[in-house]
């Protein structure tokens, strides 16, 4: 699917949750480095720590994250560019590269008041899981939620 397909329609609101996945450029599985994946964290914590969304549940995978966050005041739009951003220069840093980390766009689906947000972060830890990488996700460090 095209890039402003993707943006066709999408707004933010402030306030409500969204279940966002973003993957990397070609698939490459850079979280596999485990310096990279703890950078990816550091973003995330920070994203968190500034106020800028509430982070609720996340996981990353070796080639993709998954994030679970509520909205504050601050467009989603601009809470993605500044995390890939963020992450794509600390990351590249690490690995003494340039050039794309994350692959152009992201997926985001609102969630809906009457949906159990805590079954979607349950879907969201399980992706080790139902990825076969492990068989009990206690055995996966690259993981966190609000409600443990």
């Amino acid at each position: 699917m095209p890039y402003r397909q993707l943006r066709k329609g999408r707004c933010s609101e402030s306030g409500r949750a969204y279940f966002i996945t973003t993957v990397t450029c070609e698939r490459k599985a850079y979280f596999n480095n485990l310096f990279c994946a703890r950078e990816l964290v550091k973003c995330i914590r920070n994203i968190h720590d500034a106020g800028i969304a509430q982070s609720l549940c996340w996981v990353i995978m070796p080639d993709h994250f998954h994030w679970l966050i509520r909205l504050n005041q601050t467009p989603l739009s601009t809470v993605m560019n500044k995390f890939k951003g963020t992450s794509s220069r600390r990351i590249n840093l690490k690995l003494n590269r340039n050039g794309r980390l994350w692959q152009k766009s992201y997926y985001d689906r609102a969630i809906r008041d009457n949906e159990d947000i805590k079954n979607v972060a349950r879907y969201i830890v399980a992706n080790p899981l139902r990825a076969g990488l492990v068989s009990d996700i206690g055995k996966y460090s690259q993981w966190d939620a609000v409600w443990l």
